[in-house]
């Protein structure tokens, strides 16, 4: 997969080799990917939405990994002299894909999009954590000003370490502007990395002291393969605690654990929107009953949603649905019992615009193989429930 994602060869080019177009098609990417054109991706999601999903988070593909030689090399100052219009056509090209994956959802959606996308511009600018250009500054209003008429939240991914503090500088400057009245802009924090925890408490005193909603996406972290290893908790259970820590400080809108406000913030909490981003079981059990318990004691809840990646965690994700739905056909829209809100992050483009996003994929999964055990052991309950249930007719 390292191979195909980074490989010049037109010979490895899904895009070129329809033999090789053929086999990921059927395989990888049927499993992990929307579709190529926006008819393959709009059956996708109504297939999900018919399964129970409250809805989708939708992302174009595109995207760019660095290695370390190409990291140093947007340093240097590019010397071609139409580098202006290819920046410029970069720009225009991650603006049109993510309009366009705007007009593929629904209100009540997502759409997952990267500042890397738009081109080596971008990449220059957050690595030098400097202000975005005026052209890629209105490519991002008019997404924004989208998503806001369409009734969709725009997720703003992180990415490596390296690019990660222009983008939080980036991904706040919009949330200012757009998130006066609710979470259109959102934020992503990485649990695995030892300042998340201090950036996020930054960024919600931000938010208290401009008087904006702060969306969050907390993921576990899907940089493994490219961060510095020194950045990172030194253990997975440190990543859990750090994780599901923050998700209670959320939900519950009150600094504890290892969220502590900034020194000599308020203690007070902004308004705040969470997506809880896991393949985790354990995380989504326990959001699920202190969301259980707030509607038992009437408390306020904030808006949360439970996100997975279409092909992983699927025994996760139906469990959640599952549950939305027998409580809806129980108790309706009774405030008092929490309803939960399950999505499927899905991408969608070309075969050869996915392959970095395949190997991401397979960087951020390498546990997948204890997960596999919890899926099978729930499949199996379901199989017996099944023909429990047949041989009842």
């Amino acid at each position: 997969m390292t191979f195909l994602a980074h490989t010049t060869s037109p010979f490895f080019n899904p895009d070129r080799n329809p033999l090789l177009h053929f086999l990921l098609k059927r395989t990888f990417y049927a499993q992990f990917c929307a579709g190529e054109t926006p008819p393959e991706v709009r059956v996708t999601i109504a297939d999900l939405k018919n399964i129970g999903f409250g809805g989708v988070i939708l992302g174009h593909a595109k995207e760019v990994v660095l290695s370390k030689e190409e990291l140093e090399s947007l340093s240097a100052q590019p010397t071609a002299m139409d580098q202006a219009q290819v920046d410029a056509g970069e720009v225009a090209t991650w603006r049109e894909n993510t309009i366009s994956t705007i007009e593929l959802t629904q209100r009540g959606d997502y759409v997952a999009l990267k500042f890397s996308g738009a081109g080596r511009q971008a990449l220059r600018r957050l690595k030098a954590t400097v202000a975005c250009s005026p052209e890629f500054q209105d490519a991002v209003h008019d997404i924004c000003k989208r998503a806001e008429q369409r009734g969709v939240g725009l997720l703003f991914d992180a990415e490596q370490a390296s690019l990660q503090e222009g983008i939080d500088n980036w991904t706040m400057y919009f949330a200012k502007i757009y998130n006066k009245e609710k979470a259109v802009v959102y934020g992503t924090y990485q649990a695995y990395a030892k300042r998340t925890p201090s950036n996020l408490a930054s960024h919600l005193e931000l938010a208290r002291r401009e008087g904006f909603v702060l969306g969050v996406k907390l993921v576990r972290g899907a940089y493994m393969g490219s961060d510095p290893r020194e950045l990172l908790w030194g253990t997975i259970d440190e990543t859990h605690k750090c994780y599901n820590s923050i998700a209670r400080a959320i939900m519950q809108k009150r600094y504890q654990g290892i969220l502590q406000p900034v020194e000599g913030a308020s203690m007070e909490f902004p308004r705040v929107s969470l997506v809880l981003a896991t393949h985790n079981a354990e995380s989504v059990r326990l959001a699920r009953e202190l969301r259980d318990e707030q509607a038992r004691n009437g408390e306020e809840r904030i808006e949360l949603a439970y996100g997975q990646l279409m092909g992983m965690a699927d025994n996760v994700s139906c469990e959640v649905v599952q549950t939305a739905r027998t409580r809806l056909e129980s108790h309706g829209s009774n405030p008092d019992v929490e309803v939960p809100k399950a999505y499927k992050y899905l991408v969608w483009g070309r075969m050869g615009e996915c392959m970095k996003y395949l190997l991401r994929r397979a960087h951020e999964n390498k546990d997948a193989v204890s997960r596999t055990v919890d899926a099978r052991r729930a499949l199996g309950r379901e199989l017996g429930i099944r023909a429990a249930f047949w041989r009842s007719v």
